[in-house]
């Protein structure tokens, strides 16, 4: 039986444009002589759907999308996703669903069992779990089809009491077949592999794993479909955030053989590497599906908003981004001079826009209020608004999205202003900590400089007063991104993270800016996740709480 894996890159509601891909993906694999072709979880309407799954007519217009593909699947099946109704009126209204067409029709229905509802994943807020696992027979094999988090129960800490494929084997599959939206992070590559091949050797089964690829708002799916013979070992992998079709021979005697061997990766990318990747596919993305095509940012000659303009350029092509310089009287001429410098290397667009007359006209305003009190932090924020202001003008006129350019160690201690610099339509670094984003410039700058060395070594400052350092607020970035990670992402307390060596006044001091910064958080743009616990969608946090602060 010779097997297509159809990685492809699906639009969230799409139906027009998800129907031709797999159309035209069923067409190509079976002029290239594919028995079976196989297509991602959800893939009919794309992943994550949310509430969309609550009308009516997108389950239907879902159904409609089925019965066209099935349409084409003459001479050759094919495995889709999509959200189906529930027949069991018990429980909830619908299915995660896999259907096994043949023949030109619906032949079998396989339902998924695991419902992730942690992080970014809220599936039992829609589905209702399957309790019937049955195989389907084709080709002379009996495929035990499972559905993405079906898989993953094999971990030390089990989050279900039960695996499907543990009744699935008693039916004696010659192959185990898995089509999944599983999102990116840095990590997940690895954590994949690791739980792909204990299943392959635990049922001494071959293993075929079907990934999509692409972004839907701030989760970036980055592919990686792979292969595994039944000793667990890994045969053929897909490539990393880009759409391809492969194909396999899957033998009389379950051996696996190659048609075009893509090539498993000796090395795995750095996360740095990866990262890059990640965010370029998401912000290529959000501006396609959104039918946008130009960008905006404020480029202040630091390094937040270098990378962001040059992860842009690179994205959507530098015709296609608008470098706003926004000098205010405490901006020193090295910032203006990186600059400049920055948007010659790019070949971006530009306009500067001196913000003095714009912070004067507003402090005059509120003069009679102030009360000729002290310059303080309301100063501050005049200018970062003021910027907010001028580029959120330049959007409405000329149609531009703007780039958000706070990084994550920002946005985790409330370091920005409120309707200024946390303003825009995507954040494009909002899950990338300071220490990774000089990391992630010294990557953009592997062959050519194209960030100014100046932008990289020079000490990070808002230049909101005169000779302002970052550390003035802030421990350095060394220090604060361990105990981010300790705190964000291996969710540690504060006692925790003291015995680890920490400095107690620092741990209280971050953890208490974090906490305190909630409110802010809640009212930023999207954040692309490139990291195992992103702000957004996937960290509910309360704004009121006590704990920890």
């Amino acid at each position: 039986m010779k097997i297509a894996l159809a990685q492809l890159n699906y639009h969230i509601g799409n139906f027009d444009s998800n129907t031709a891909k797999a159309i035209a993906a069923i067409k190509k694999a079976k002029s290239e002589g594919a028995d079976l072709v196989v297509f991602a979880e959800l893939s009919v309407c794309g992943y994550p759907a949310r509430d969309f799954l609550e009308f009516r007519e997108f389950i239907g217009l879902c159904e409609d999308a089925a019965q066209k593909i099935a349409r084409e699947c003459t001479g050759i099946a094919c495995i889709i996703g999509l959200p189906t109704e529930n027949n069991n009126p018990e429980g909830k209204d619908l299915n995660n669903s896999a259907y096994f067409i043949n023949d030109g029709r619906i032949a079998q229905r396989v339902n998924k069992a695991l419902l992730p509802n942690y992080d970014v994943f809220d599936e039992y807020r829609y589905f209702e779990p399957s309790t019937e696992f049955n195989c389907i027979d084709f080709k002379g094999h009996r495929i035990a089809l499972t559905i993405c988090e079906d898989l993953w129960n094999t971990i030390e800490n089990p989050l279900y009491i039960t695996r499907p494929m543990d009744t699935l084997i008693e039916q004696q599959p010659t192959v185990m077949i898995n089509i999944a939206a599983s999102p990116f992070a840095y990590n997940h590559d690895e954590e994949r592999i690791a739980i792909l091949k204990d299943n392959a050797a635990r049922y001494n089964l071959p293993l075929f794993y079907v990934n999509q690829v692409g972004a839907q708002t701030e989760l970036i799916f980055d592919g990686g479909s792979m292969v595994f013979d039944n000793a667990g070992n890994l045969l053929d992998e897909m490539p990393y955030f880009e759409e391809g079709i492969a194909y396999y021979t899957l033998n009389d005697d379950a051996s696996v053989t190659f048609t075009h061997q893509t090539g498993v990766r000796v090395n795995r990318e750095s996360d740095i590497a990866q990262i890059h990747q990640g965010l370029l596919l998401g912000i290529r993305d959000y501006f396609y599906k959104s039918g946008f095509t130009r960008a905006t940012l404020g480029l202040s000659g630091g390094i937040d908003s270098a990378v962001v303009c040059a992860l842009a350029a690179e994205a959507l092509g530098a015709e296609n981004v608008m470098a706003v310089l926004l000098p205010s009287k405490f901006s020193t001429d090295h910032s203006l001079k990186d600059a400049e410098d920055l948007v010659n290397n790019l070949g971006c667009k530009s306009e500067t826009i001196a913000i003095k007359d714009v912070t004067d006209a507003f402090e005059t305003a509120l003069a009679p209020q102030f009360k000729n009190l002290p310059f303080n932090i309301a100063e501050e924020n005049i200018q970062s608004r003021s910027r907010a202001v001028l580029l959120m003008a330049m959007c409405n006129k000329f149609g531009y999205i703007l780039l958000n350019t706070s990084n994550k160690s920002e946005a985790a201690v409330g370091y920005g202003t409120l309707y200024g610099d946390m303003c825009g339509g995507i954040s494009v670094i909002g899950d990338v900590y300071k220490s990774q984003v000089f990391e992630l410039a010294r990557y953009i700058n592997r062959e050519r400089e194209i960030i100014p060395e100046n932008t990289i070594v020079k000490p990070p400052s808002a230049e909101l007063r005169p000779d302002q350092k970052d550390t003035d607020s802030l421990p350095e970035y060394d220090v604060l991104d361990k105990i981010l990670v300790e705190y964000l992402e291996n969710r540690c307390s504060s006692s925790e993270i003291i015995q680890m060596g920490y400095d107690e006044a620092i741990v209280r001091k971050v953890i208490k800016l974090v906490n305190t910064a909630e409110h802010k958080r809640y009212q930023t743009p999207p954040i692309l996740r490139v990291s195992p616990k992103a702000f957004g969608m996937g960290r509910r946090m309360p704004i009121v709480g006590k704990y920890l602060s």
